[in-house]
């Protein structure tokens, strides 16, 4: 039988009013924030993934004169 003793709509029910009492108490972040937080990982990304590229390029240029 189910754990408990109780049915599948029973405690998914239950499950539900926990999730929305539980995200009553989150602290969701202003728009401002979100926005600045946003453009921080963007530009994070954005130099990672230009330092990976020149990174490559290099070691593809190196590998091309050693291979000739």
């Amino acid at each position: 039988m189910a754990a408990g003793g109780e049915g599948f709509l029973k405690r998914s029910g239950k499950f539900f009013k926990e999730v929305r009492s539980e995200l009553k108490k989150v602290t969701w972040p202003t728009r401002q924030e979100l926005v600045s937080s946003t453009i921080v990982v963007v530009t994070s990304v954005a130099l990672v993934g230009l330092f990976i590229w020149i990174v490559d390029s290099f070691l593809v240029k190196i590998l091309e004169l050693i291979l000739r």
